[in-house]
């Protein structure tokens, strides 16, 4: 794999003079428009191996967007200086193979966002082996990704790319869980807006990789009329009147929290109806009530033990915001091989240089 070439500019997150006119990671990023140094925002156009960027955007990421996460990462590792444990102890030409591995058993998501890690800090060309992709199962102790490069750049890249692996794997764990659970109805579980400032597009992805569905991205993807807006357009209806207004083609989620509120919300036309702490026994009488006029999505008390008794009322979603914001990091480590294992070549058909 080679590193980035050396006559297209590396985006950064706020870099001096970048252009304030949007891009994949919001107004002010570095990837935003063309600043006059002739890149032009194309999601397969940056720093990263091109097969790389094609790897990420078939799986629904921006490659620009997970460029600049990287470089983010890295930056506030090395915060302007340099990794002085590394430089001091490693040789300049030394050379090694690492082996990403899980040190416990779950689901894996964001091997792509490791190496795009990586991309960002090999100064030299680097190999990987890719032994699972992400969505997959693995147990302790199996190799989930192998890589050559310069030693130096590979364990200055080593934290930043295990901490973004661990999280997004960690949330495809519970995710995956959840998605169990369910498994056998026509429920799925559904991620909320509840990430981590600046990662969602990765957070989001890692609850597909793990048997989830997401909802929206953004405020500007759906409306979804809760309590306080109901409040400040002086009920439901004027709430749901004046989104239908305002923006026809938007689709519509209001939430309710009591039975007696959803019939003036489906004559109104709302496409979704978040039943706020129902009971079990509440929303099978919700879901016989709508009989199929709109989509529902339980939210609140909802817990692993009680996961399957929601979903068995015929609800069609369960939010749950723990995907994100509880998920518990998956243990993964990277260890350097050492004598002869240490110049083993990639296998034939696993080995792609990037």
């Amino acid at each position: 794999m080679s590193s980035t070439p050396d006559d297209l500019p590396l985006l950064q997150i706020g870099r001096p003079g970048a252009a304030a006119a949007g891009g994949g990671c919001g107004d002010a990023c570095g990837c935003a428009a063309d600043d006059g140094d002739g890149y032009e925002l194309d999601p397969l156009t940056c720093g990263l191996d091109p097969d790389l960027a094609a790897l990420l955007l078939t799986a629904g990421l921006d490659p620009v967007q997970v460029e600049d996460i990287a470089h983010m990462a890295i930056e506030e590792d090395l915060d302007q200086g340099v990794d002085v444990t590394t430089v001091a102890t490693v040789p300049e030409d030394a050379v090694a193979t690492g082996d990403f591995t899980a040190r416990e058993d779950g689901t894996i998501a964001g091997l792509r966002i490791a190496e795009a890690v990586l991309s960002v800090v090999c100064t030299d060309e680097f190999a990987v082996e890719r032994h699972v992709e992400d969505g997959e199962r693995v147990v302790a102790g199996q190799k989930l990704l192998s890589v050559t490069t310069r030693t130096r750049d590979l364990l200055t890249a080593e934290r930043s790319a295990l901490n973004l692996l661990g999280r997004l794997s960690g949330i495809a764990t519970l995710t995956r869980t959840w998605a169990d659970v369910l498994d056998g109805t026509a429920a799925k579980v559904r991620d909320t807006r509840k990430t981590t400032p600046g990662l969602r597009a990765l957070e989001k992805y890692a609850v597909r990789c793990g048997g989830g569905v997401n909802h929206r991205m953004s405020l500007s993807d759906a409306a979804l009329i809760k309590d306080n807006h109901v409040v400040a357009a002086g009920g439901v209806a004027a709430a749901f009147t004046a989104v239908r207004s305002e923006f026809p083609g938007v689709p519509i989620e209001v939430e309710v929290d009591r039975i007696d509120q959803i019939p003036p919300i489906l004559a109104e036309g709302a496409d979704l109806i978040l039943l706020d702490n129902f009971t079990p026994e509440q929303t099978r009488e919700a879901v016989e009530l709508v009989a199929g006029r709109a989509m529902l999505e339980s939210s609140g008390r909802l817990s692993l033990d009680n996961a399957a008794a929601y979903a068995r009322t015929g609800v069609d979603y369960l939010a749950v915001g723990a995907l994100t914001h509880s998920a518990r990091v998956l243990d993964i480590g990277l260890d350097l091989r050492e004598g002869d294992d240490a110049d083993a070549p990639a296998g034939p058909h696993d080995d792609e240089s990037r």
